[in-house]
């Protein structure tokens, strides 16, 4: 059964760190939407933004079709990470 997220359009999401040659590093959140929602990076700072400390505010916002995971059903974050270095 999915694990039900506070916001509405939200049906999974990843979290992860990609190097950023002035910060070091920035968050990405890595989303995947229910069908028909769509999601905008400023929407979900409006959402988070009284939630969660400024330095902890994902940067960015990819939208993906399905989270990669392990046989055992782990998110594989360096997966993510090497589809957003490819992205530049």
């Amino acid at each position: 059964m999915p694990i039900p997220f506070e916001h509405i359009a939200i049906a999974e999401v990843a979290v992860i760190g990609i190097a950023d040659d002035k910060w070091g590093e920035l968050l990405v959140a890595v989303v995947v939407l229910y069908p028909a929602y769509t999601l905008e990076l400023e929407e979900l700072y409006s959402f988070v933004g009284s939630k969660l400390a400024r330095y902890k505010l994902p940067r960015k916002l990819h939208i993906v079709d399905v989270l990669p995971r392990n046989p055992a059903g782990k998110v594989q974050k360096f997966i993510l990470k090497e589809q957003m270095a490819q992205l530049g």
